[in-house]
């Protein structure tokens, strides 16, 4: 079988736990695109951070952002872009605001976040986790919901970091019972994603893949998140990082080393290494 395209995730895959990308890693990669294999970021990051490790990688080619709500090669022309809509979005940061909580409207290229007076430590986790504020603003303001009453937003992406657990669940309930058309769920401990109904990894993959021309059949897609099961699960190798839980192991077709050994460029020169370079 001939691979046409490999998806990566960024967190847990690419990245060490340092937010390092290995020179194998590096390596490995070129090693693809001179098999003239169509190489993708699929990540929970907005597009700016992951148009940065693309450009680390030199990684030129679309990528599948927000957890598959923006698809695109250059952040004004996306291939896909699902939003949240700017009432439903104002409705989210209303309900989020009665509760514990710090808040996080992901726009395509800048976050509004909401001030929280203690928990500094998590907020700097957080900021962290979603890529260097320098390429991706930050504006913290005292409520969501008047900046969204003074300024509208539609974003591919809510993303909320709960102190409590049972904030947590209140909030869920809450969320589930009065705000419909979206899907959320918990991407680490305490941390909560909300994108639109529909929008998944899985389905930006496929998106990507009939702008290609390219069958899910001929696609690797490599992960080690929860939100990567779906994309594993519906391409021809689905691999999963040996750093993964379980749950995401169980759907995979192959295991490979986890991401502080290499895992990404070990399975690179397993699956690819008979492979012959495509036709462009």
């Amino acid at each position: 079988m001939s691979y046409k395209l490999l998806a990566l995730n960024i967190d847990g895959t690419l990245l060490r736990t340092n937010a390092k990308i290995t020179k194998q890693t590096k390596d490995a990669i070129e090693y693809v695109k001179d098999k003239r294999v169509h190489i993708t970021l699929a990540t929970s990051r907005p597009f700016p951070a992951a148009k940065k490790v693309a450009k680390a990688l030199k990684v030129e080619g679309p990528l599948i952002t927000s957890d598959g709500a923006f698809v695109a090669t250059a952040a004004d022309e996306p291939i896909f872009v699902r939003r949240i809509k700017e009432e439903k979005a104002l409705q989210i940061a209303d309900i989020l605001e009665r509760y514990e909580c710090h808040i996080r409207i992901m726009h395509d290229s800048y976050s509004i976040g909401n001030k929280v007076r203690q928990r500094n430590q998590l907020i700097a986790r957080m900021t962290i986790g979603i890529g260097d504020p320098l390429f991706y603003p930050i504006t913290f303001v005292d409520s969501i919901c008047d900046q969204l009453m003074q300024q509208p937003i539609a974003p591919p992406k809510i993303q909320v970091q709960f102190f409590n657990k049972e904030e947590e669940r209140k909030a869920q309930q809450q969320l589930e019972e009065v705000v419909t058309g979206i899907r959320l769920y918990e991407s680490a401990p305490g941390r909560m994603e909300i994108v639109s109904d529909g929008v998944s990894k899985a389905r930006g993959l496929q998106t990507l893949g009939n702008y290609l021309g390219i069958q899910p059949g001929e696609m690797v897609a490599v992960g080690s998140h929860e939100s990567d099961v779906d994309m594993i699960n519906q391409v021809g190798l689905g691999v999963a990082m040996g750093n993964a839980p379980a749950s995401v192991k169980e759907v995979a077709n192959w295991i490979t080393r986890s991401n502080e050994q290499n895992g990404v460029s070990y399975m690179i020169k397993e699956v690819f290494r008979k492979q012959l370079r495509l036709h462009s």
